[in-house]
């Protein structure tokens, strides 16, 4: 999926989908709505798609070029970005990660979703508010790069609308619930032909001036670098693109964290430090606390969100069960603390993919995923109040008790 991840990022560079949304969004967005329009629409697509990874990959990439261009932050701008998509992404009933949640803790998928709203919806809108407030309080002395990039777009992609089909079909393609993996590769090979037809002067340049150069040509493109030399320092890293060499350093990240993440279940570790923390846990917010905690820790040592989630279900299913708590808070709870969790944590496999795609490092972004950290938060704010939770009461009956007949 990485490796798809990079071919997409770069061709739809070298196509001029992304170049031509830049252009759109510079003329279209003001820099005061930016934030808050970026945040919104990647949480819309996330919703429909159900996949923040397709949405970071795609829209995502479009966004942090406008934002770059704008002169915002880079870390405001991928905050928007991921806490849109991920907003998305949790309460869309199309997401792998909330329906692993939902049936990992036996959960109805839509009453799972309703619950998540709880908490969900109110982060979002102080992250909303967030952003606004930013794009208020933004520098407006960025835009006088802007006309300079717009000419260089014009002036090096051939700027024709028909472009979009590309992300039109990929977009469909999600929503039909194809497979990641071959979305992904299908949109890649899409935005190697959009080279072709939209592009044509452009692969020239590359040095596609036949068949058999073509061909070298589209291999060069997919593996390594390819760069531009303007003369413009903004314009040459807003285009430039780093293939499959670029995507490798994170590529041979996520698989040593998923090394020691095995590690840790395989020898016991982990399963020793989770009985010994949930023994002693009996009221309502020393339990959601300590599945928030869990599910940051489960999302340091596994490296991976879905495990996470699945391990923190059978973690503290009979916990809850024990104390009177419903299976729904607890799959809350695992979203807040893990599913959105997932991609602050420089390690894991969501914050190197993201952190690669962006070309923002985790740590950077990390302070203005608002949506992100403001989840957990709300967990156990909710969990101190006990809004909207349900307790009940029963004494639990000894294993050894058989019981009555009659």
């Amino acid at each position: 999926m990485l490796v798809c991840i990079a071919m997409v990022s770069a061709t739809w560079m070298l196509s001029g989908v992304v170049p031509v949304l830049i252009d759109a969004g510079l003329r279209i967005l003001n820099p005061t709505a930016f934030l808050v329009v970026t945040c919104g629409v990647c949480g819309l697509i996330s919703i429909l798609t159900g996949s923040s990874w397709s949405t970071i990959a795609t829209i995502g990439v479009a966004f942090m070029g406008i934002g770059t261009v704008m002169g915002f932050h880079p870390g405001w701008v991928a905050g928007a970005i991921i806490s849109g998509a991920y907003f998305g992404d949790k309460v869309s009933p199309l997401s792998d990660t909330t329906v692993v949640a939902s049936s990992a803790c036996g959960v109805d998928l839509f009453k799972h979703i309703r619950y998540l709203l709880i908490t969900s919806v109110p982060a979002m809108t102080v992250a909303m508010i967030v952003f606004l407030l930013a794009g208020v309080f933004s520098n407006p002395e960025a835009l006088i790069q802007t006309g300079e990039v717009q000419s260089l777009l014009a002036r090096h992609f051939n700027m024709t609308p028909y472009v979009l089909i590309i992300p039109a079909i990929t977009f469909t393609l999600i929503v039909l619930r194809v497979p990641t993996l071959l979305v992904l590769f299908t949109s890649a090979m899409l935005g190697l032909t959009g080279i072709f037809v939209f592009q044509p002067e452009l692969m020239t340049t590359l040095g596609g001036t036949d068949f058999l150069s073509s061909v070298k040509a589209s291999i060069a493109l997919l593996w390594g670098p390819t760069e531009f030399s303007t003369g413009s320092e903004l314009f040459d890293n807003l285009v430039s693109t780093s293939g499959f060499l670029g995507m490798l350093s994170t590529i041979c990240l996520v698989l040593s964290a998923m090394l020691f993440g095995t590690a840790m279940i395989g020898t016991g570790m982990l399963g020793v430090i989770t009985e010994k923390l949930t023994s002693c846990l009996h009221s309502r917010f020393a339990l959601v606390g300590s599945t928030v905690a869990s599910g940051l820790f489960l999302n340091s040592c596994t490296a991976d969100q879905y495990l996470s989630i699945i391990i923190g279900g059978n973690m503290f299913r009979n916990a809850y069960r024990r104390t009177g708590l419903e299976a729904r808070l607890l799959s809350r709870t695992l979203e807040d603390s893990v599913s959105v969790t997932s991609v602050i944590i420089p390690w894991n496999s969501c914050g190197v993919t993201q952190s690669a795609v962006l070309g923002v490092s985790t740590l950077v972004y990390l302070p203005f995923c608002v949506f992100n950290y403001l989840s957990p938060l709300m967990s156990l704010l909710m969990a101190f109040t006990g809004f909207k939770i349900k307790q009940t009461f029963h004494r639990p009956v000894p294993a050894d008790v058989a019981p009555a007949e009659g």
